[in-house]
């Protein structure tokens, strides 16, 4: 069949939730047996998000090929067990970027480069390549931003002329909305919502569903006034409301019918959709047997989108282990000795997490120490291995002055160093090692009982390594290296001899892991921190809490 495209757009406010809306349909659609992925469409500038402060976009997400993408990306990844591409992202940058290329070649044999057609033709390709590719039956492209915004403009006029294109039936065009609730009236409020529709009817779009968020339940009503006002269906006024978790929205959105009027409006068939494992997963997490306190340790995590994928593996694995995470939000910048005993009093696990720049690395070694030193389960990853590499230098091998060249050009002990290639690199952006690469593992390790396999692929995105010079030196003191990429003989993962359950690995395992395939790193961590907790008389307080706070 032809391939169909659901344009997915926004009004009112930003942070309405259209990731998770895309990602919810895509579930839904994909459990009805068609082969679906998610395109994001992002309005700023930046050629990609990779040089973006976390505090200013959050965590980059990577793609097995490599690509530095928004954030949404892991969403739809975790939902729809389908893996993004470089095709999965684009932004205004890069569109711009590509048809300045294109003018500078003389591509464009000495026409007047403009936004329409130019810029519209290129974001239009840019979606079509992916129907084009026979891959998929649906293709979900959501737009970022919000409509009316300057910058957004133009992605709105090319998917006006891509209904045109591809033919309106083989196109749908949803958009989500705020219906607000005024607590002083008493009442749901639909002028944002008939506003929002004005505005992107005047820019040529008429969205054939409306998903509305709401604090409160919109009644029968509220929606016939919608439906109304907006010119659609009764049936095509969607309620969105708040969720205790991201992972129950499909099943809301199957009750408000989204993935059947999608199916009627795009004139397909299907049988309804397989959602038993999907169920399985939710009733897990909303009802786990206990809690267990893990700390997770960095420089942003009073912005804690930059940890996202970390948060969501949490989730997935817990499902795996009957247990919620109560994450402990410790700051590396304020962590240190003196403290150290009183922040990570009660965890059961600790998890050091990744960053870049030298700001809050002692309270990263201090977090080390204390999980080393205490035999609590420790997982490091990307920079928290490196650390945990640093750390070992110092307080077993009696490097004192061990320390990254990220931090200390002039340390005598390098035993993290920036990568050979990286040192002649000047650009920061797409510049880092990135994507999959593979890794060869000891199966008498830790990570080799948890992938139970020789050979693993795992996503990086790092600048500096491991330095092979004092590898045979570390693990004559107990650090042992257990994978290692198998074609430059890089340092992938470190484990702590004699030690219930310390791994350290320079990927990000947390890329990969997803609701139907929770990351064994994890799974196996969480598991050795249950048992810690077990073992402590921690995992009978938290059983109490639990089942107090569940009655």
């Amino acid at each position: 069949m032809e391939p169909k495209y659901i344009f997915v757009t926004g009004g009112v406010t930003s942070s309405l939730g259209k990731g998770i809306i895309c990602s919810s349909l895509g579930l839904l659609l994909v459990a009805r047996g068609f082969r679906v992925t998610i395109q994001k469409l992002d309005p700023y500038i930046n050629v990609d998000p990779g040089t973006m402060n976390p505090y200013e976009h959050g965590e980059v997400y990577v793609t097995d090929d490599g690509a530095e993408t928004d954030l949404d990306l892991g969403h739809y990844e975790r939902f729809l067990g389908v893996p993004t591409s470089q095709d999965n992202n684009v932004t205004t940058g890069r569109i711009y970027y590509d048809v300045i290329t294109k003018e500078r070649q003389g591509a464009y044999l000495g026409q007047t480069v403009q936004v329409i057609p130019h810029i519209t033709d290129e974001i239009k390709s840019r979606v079509k390549s992916i129907g084009d590719s026979g891959n998929f039956d649906i293709i979900i492209v959501e737009i970022g931003g919000t409509v009316g915004d300057i910058e957004g403009l133009p992605y709105i006029e090319a998917m006006r002329q891509l209904r045109y294109d591809v033919g309106k039936e083989n196109t749908l065009s949803i958009h989500l909305t705020l219906v607000p609730y005024l607590k002083a009236a008493g009442e749901l409020k639909t002028k944002p919502t008939q506003h929002s529709v004005k505005t992107i009817y005047e820019l040529g779009l008429q969205p054939d569903i409306l998903v509305c968020r709401a604090e409160v339940p919109i009644d029968a009503s509220i929606r016939r006034k919608i439906a109304q006002f907006c010119n659609v269906d009764n049936e095509d006024v969607i309620a969105s409301l708040d969720a205790r978790s991201i992972y129950e929205v499909p099943l809301l959105m199957k009750d408000e019918g989204l993935d059947h009027r999608v199916i009627k409006k795009l004139h397909l068939d299907s049988s309804d959709p397989e959602l038993t494992e999907w169920n399985r997963f939710v009733q897990a997490v909303s009802k786990p047997d206990y809690t267990i306190r893990i700390a997770l340790v960095g420089k942003y995590v009073d912005h804690q989108d930059a940890y996202l994928s970390i948060v969501e593996a949490f989730k997935h694995s817990g499902a795996v282990n009957n247990c919620e995470i109560d994450i402990q939000w410790i700051s590396s910048d304020y962590l240190d000795s003196g403290n150290v005993n009183t922040l990570l009093e009660g965890v059961s696990g600790i998890l050091v997490a990744p960053g870049f720049g030298a700001r809050g690395i002692d309270g990263k070694l201090v977090a080390v120490t204390y999980a080393r030193e205490n035999r609590i389960p420790f997982m490091g990853i990307c920079l928290g291995m490196q650390c945990a590499v640093i750390e070992y230098a110092r307080n077993v091998c009696g490097w004192d002055q061990a320390n990254s060249t990220e931090f200390d050009p002039e340390t005598p002990y390098p035993i993290v160093d920036l990568m050979l290639e990286q040192k002649s690199i000047d650009e920061k952006g797409g510049t880092m090692r990135l994507g999959a690469y593979d890794c060869s593992l000891k199966q008498d390790s830790f990570s080799g009982s948890a992938y139970g396999k020789p050979v693993i692929s795992e996503r990086h995105r790092h600048r500096y390594e491991i330095n092979n010079r004092y590898r045979e030196e570390l693990e004559a003191n107990g650090l042992i290296v257990t994978g290692v990429n198998p074609d430059k003989d890089l340092v992938e993962i470190v484990e702590v001899k004699d030690h219930p359950w310390f791994v350290g690995v320079q990927f990000h395992p947390e890329l990969k892991s997803t609701v139907k395939q929770p990351h064994p790193l994890f799974v196996d961590f969480l598991k050795a921190s249950v048992e810690y907790a077990r073992s402590n008389g921690q995992l009978d307080e938290f059983t109490a809490v639990m089942n107090s706070h569940n009655s």
